[in-house]
């Protein structure tokens, strides 16, 4: 895998690590908004919301679009599908170790004491 790959996956982890731009996605996911809507969901500075929208750009889960002065700010969801595939691994994983135990709880007592 490329370095600016394996660090852009970095970003996309960290970038969705917090709370605050884990909302911004959520509130950005339904439609296009711009910074003066998405502040007020918040209780920091438009300056801060607007650090938060910075870092899920630079991971690519964000896009900007100019419409005037304004800035309105969209979900990019394709990097999360890098998210997906790990998380993907861990449902199979415990998937196995459930069915694993429900056998072991369903087990008939009697058939372990003949082995």
């Amino acid at each position: 895998m490329p370095a600016s790959s394996a660090a852009q996956q970095q970003d996309i982890f960290q970038a969705v690590a917090d709370p605050t731009r884990r909302e911004l996605l959520s509130l950005i996911g339904e439609r296009e908004l711009p910074l003066k809507e998405l502040t007020p969901h918040f209780p920091m500075s438009r300056t801060a919301v607007s650090k938060h929208l910075h870092v899920l750009a630079h991971a690519d889960l964000v896009r900007e679009r100019k419409v005037g002065r304004e800035t309105r700010y969209r979900v990019n969801a394709d990097p999360l599908l890098e998210i997906k595939r790990w998380l993907d691994y861990f449902d199979r994983f415990w998937d196995n170790k459930l069915n694993m135990l429900k056998h072991y709880v369903e087990q008939d007592p009697t058939e372990s004491e003949k082995s």
